[in-house]
C-alpha cells in the first residue's frame, strides 16, 4: 500500500449539493473510492479540517471550508523517466517533467509524480505547482517556492499573462498543411463522457490557440502551438479539429482501451517555452526545455 505522505486537500462548496455529512459529500465527490473506504480512513484518523480537527462519520457539512485526506493506492506504477531542475531561485523553481509522470498526485499515484518528486530532491516540502500539464505531456512546469508570494504566480495562469509555446508531432497522411500555415481556434470545451475527456460544444468561447506548421516530412507535421487559456487537453482537441491529431493521443480522437503506459510511444506533445514578467521582481522571465521535438 501507497500512503501519501503529505495530505490532499479540497474545499467544500459554498452551495451544499443536498448532503448531511462531509462523508455523502466525498463520496459524492469521488465515485471510484467506496463508503467503506472513506469511513476506515476516518476511522484510521486521515480525514481532518484544516485546524487538525478529525472528521468522522457523522461530521457535518460545512460550505467552504478545507478538508484534508491522505491518498492511498495499493500499488503505485514507477516512471522510469527523470525531472530536471531547470532553475531555481528564492521565489520560484521551473522544472522539466517527462512523458508519463504526473504533476500532482491522481488516479493511482501518490508519490511518484512531478511535486513529490521535487519536494524529496529540494527538501522543500512547500513547494508547490502552480499549473499543470497533462500527465501524457513533456515540459516546462512552473512551481511555487514561498507560500507567501504564491498567489501572484497562481494569478499569471488565471489572467492570462503567460506565454506558453508547445510543440506537437501529428500524422498528416490525410492532408497536408503548409510550410508556416497558421491557424487561430476559439471555441468552447466542456466535460465529456467519460468526466476525464473535453468535448467542443456551442456557445460563448473560452478555449484559445494560435498554431503554425513548422515544417513537414513524410507524413507527419511539426507544429507550434501557443495557447491563450489552459482548458484540459485544449491543445489536443484544436489539433483534432484541425485534422491532425497528435501521434500515440490515446484519447483523441478515439478513447483507446485502458492499459499500461507505452513507453515507447510517448504522446508527441512538448511544453517547450514559458515567459512572463515576474509579479514580485517585475523581470522579464523566459525559460526553455532545451528538448525539441522532432520528425525522425
Amino acid at each position: 500500500m501507497a500512503i501519501a505522505i503529505t495530505p490532499s486537500k479540497l474545499s467544500l462548496p459554498q452551495h451544499n449539493p443536498g448532503v448531511s455529512t462531509v462523508l455523502e459529500f466525498l463520496i459524492i465527490k469521488f465515485p471510484a473510492i467506496s463508503a467503506e473506504i472513506w469511513q476506515q480512513r476516518m476511522a484510521e484518523g486521515k480525514v481532518h479540517w484544516h485546524d487538525g480537527r478529525l472528521i468522522n462519520v457523522q461530521t457535518p457539512f460545512k460550505a467552504q471550508q478545507r478538508v484534508y485526506y491522505y491518498r492511498e493506492v495499493k500499488s503505485e506504477p514507477v516512471i522510469p523517466f527523470a525531472e530536471k531542475i531547470i532553475f531555481q531561485d528564492e521565489l520560484i523553481l521551473v522544472a522539466y517533467k517527462p512523458h508519463f509522470l504526473p504533476v500532482m498526485p491522481g488516479g493511482g499515484y501518490v508519490e511518484e509524480c512531478l511535486q513529490n518528486r521535487l519536494r524529496t530532491k529540494t527538501g522543500n516540502q512547500h513547494l508547490q505547482a502552480v499549473h499543470r500539464i497533462d500527465k501524457a505531456t513533456a515540459g516546462l512546469v512552473l512551481f511555487s517556492v514561498n507560500p507567501n508570494t504564491r498567489a501572484h504566480y497562481h494569478r499569471l495562469f488565471e489572467t492570462h499573462q503567460i506565454n506558453k509555446t508547445y510543440q506537437a508531432v501529428a500524422s498528416t497522411s490525410h492532408s497536408e498543411p503548409a510550410d508556416n500555415q497558421q491557424w487561430e481556434i476559439k471555441n468552447r470545451l466542456e466535460k465529456s463522457t467519460p468526466r476525464f475527456l473535453m468535448h467542443a460544444v456551442e456557445g460563448p468561447a473560452n478555449a484559445h490557440s494560435h498554431i503554425r506548421c513548422v515544417k513537414r516530412s513524410a507524413n507527419k507535421a511539426l507544429f507550434e502551438l501557443n495557447p491563450v487559456t489552459g482548458k484540459t487537453h485544449q491543445l489536443r482537441l484544436h489539433m483534432q479539429n484541425l485534422g491532425w491529431p497528435l501521434l500515440h493521443d490515446t484519447y483523441y480522437p478515439v478513447l483507446q482501451p485502458s492499459q499500461p503506459d507505452d513507453f515507447n510511444k510517448p504522446l508527441q506533445l512538448l511544453a517547450q517555452q514559458q515567459e512572463f514578467i515576474d509579479p514580485i521582481t517585475h523581470q522579464l522571465r523566459h525559460f526553455s526545455s532545451n528538448t525539441e521535438l522532432n520528425l525522425d
